[in-house]
């Protein structure tokens, strides 16, 4: 029995979900492309947004304001301060992934058992008899949802980051490596297009056949808006996207060495 719960696709896709949610404040945010100041209103620009901004600018500064280092240096650092949190709901997740596998055959059955009774006593049969299986394999539903967490508690912070470079104005001002952090890129945002499109390949190895199939689509989806978004925007953005995703293939071939079936997590 093939099915994916909301909470496996919001796992499996976090990147795709993240833009996503990007996209959506964006267009609900008049003043995206407005400075941020220490008078900006608001508690998420003021504590969150405002707080970013001048952490930009301070480690800008120590490096002779070079503003492109000081974007990976922060993004470095956001992904290692998560790091731990998303290992160990990758852990969670392939745990779940693995008790999923042994239950298949009893839920097969159980399905085909109920196949053809569709009446209100034998759904609500079918699903007692579901939990009892749950339970014997000591399968925690929850689970799911809490190995959720880590996601919620990074989306505030990339998201604050993110709005935080496009609303420093003295980013704009300033260049890094061949381009100017204040304008678009195409090679930057082509780069930035590879490197989502290689972290999803990456993180397939993990997934099953038929899993690969049904989010086939989210593969391409990231990439696209990465580019979508990289053509409308500064260069400073597909930079922190293309170091962020870097990290990520990293990060996902550690957790899938580390928690791959049949080692000790």
């Amino acid at each position: 029995m093939e099915k994916t719960s909301v909470f496996t696709f919001f796992k499996k896709y976090k990147i795709g979900f993240l833009l996503l949610l990007i996209v959506f404040l964006a267009g609900c945010q008049g003043a995206v492309n407005e400075p941020i100041d220490a008078n900006t209103t608001g508690w998420f620009d003021h504590y969150f947004v405002y707080t970013f901004s001048r952490l930009i600018k301070g480690i800008a500064g120590v490096f002779n304001d070079n503003y492109g280092l000081s974007i990976i240096i922060i993004t470095l650092i956001i992904r290692l301060a998560l790091m731990p949190f998303l290992l160990k709901q990758t852990k969670s997740s392939m745990q779940m992934r693995e008790k999923m596998s042994v239950i298949k055959p009893e839920m097969d059955a159980l399905k085909q058992k109920y196949e053809n009774k569709k009446d209100t006593a034998s759904q609500t049969k079918m699903q007692q008899e579901m939990m009892q299986i749950y339970q014997k394999h000591n399968m925690n539903l929850l689970a799911s949802l809490t190995g959720c967490l880590p996601m919620l508690i990074q989306f505030p912070i990339l998201i604050a980051f993110y709005y935080a470079i496009r609303r420093t104005p003295e980013i704009a001002t300033h260049s890094f490596l061949w381009f100017d952090l204040g304008q678009t890129d195409i090679m930057m945002t082509i780069i930035a297009v590879v490197v989502y499109y290689l972290q999803f390949k990456v993180s397939q190895k993990s997934m099953e056949p038929q899993m690969r199939k049904q989010m086939a689509f989210m593969g391409l989806l990231s990439p696209i808006m990465i580019g979508f978004i990289s053509l409308n925007a500064p260069a400073a953005l597909p930079l922190y996207w293309a170091v962020g995703g870097i990290f990520m293939i990293i990060q996902t071939l550690i957790a899938q060495k580390m928690y791959a079936p049949g080692r000790e997590g």
